[in-house]
């Protein structure tokens, strides 16, 4: 009987503890956070400046950001932007990239084109690997194996 009441005051303790940590914080109002008129469409967060972005998350939360949530919030967009920007193949067209190949393959161009520039550079300062290397991009250009760097090409000819 001792320990059964015992094990009540603890359950007790507990259930106060979590009732009272749970509880609306002093000087603030237990309302809903205000939502904007635009929360039910479609907010394009990579044409927002920083502080928009804060602003708009601000409204949403009823409150200010902490520092790590605006530090969050940054490498949020940055994210978005990059992931906007790799959507598609940046517009490239396999043909173009073909014809750069075929006629200015030894100086690298189709290389800067499709996104790799480090690679581009390389192939300008060896001549294409001596036409060798500018013959592999053709053929797997023809072939579709060489993509872009960011993403598949938008316009292909196969």
């Amino acid at each position: 009987m001792l320990k059964f009441t015992k094990l009540a005051r603890v359950l007790c303790l507990c259930l106060a503890v979590v009732l009272l940590t749970s509880a609306v914080p002093v000087g603030k109002k237990a309302v809903p956070a205000p939502v904007p008129a635009a929360a039910n469409t479609i907010v394009d967060f990579s044409k927002m400046s920083n502080s928009e972005l804060v602003k708009y998350a601000e409204t949403l939360k009823g409150d200010k950001l902490t520092l790590k949530e605006k530090v969050g919030l940054k490498l949020f967009k940055k994210q978005m932007v990059k992931a906007e920007k790799n959507m598609a193949g940046g517009g490239k067209s396999q043909l173009v990239a073909v014809l750069l190949c075929f006629f200015v393959g030894a100086l690298g161009i189709h290389r800067f084109y499709m996104g790799y520039t480090t690679i581009g550079i390389i192939q300008l300062l060896t001549l294409g690997g001596c036409g060798v290397w500018a013959l592999i991009d053709f053929i797997r250009l023809l072939i579709g194996d060489l993509q872009p760097a960011n993403g598949p090409f938008e316009e292909t000819f196969t």
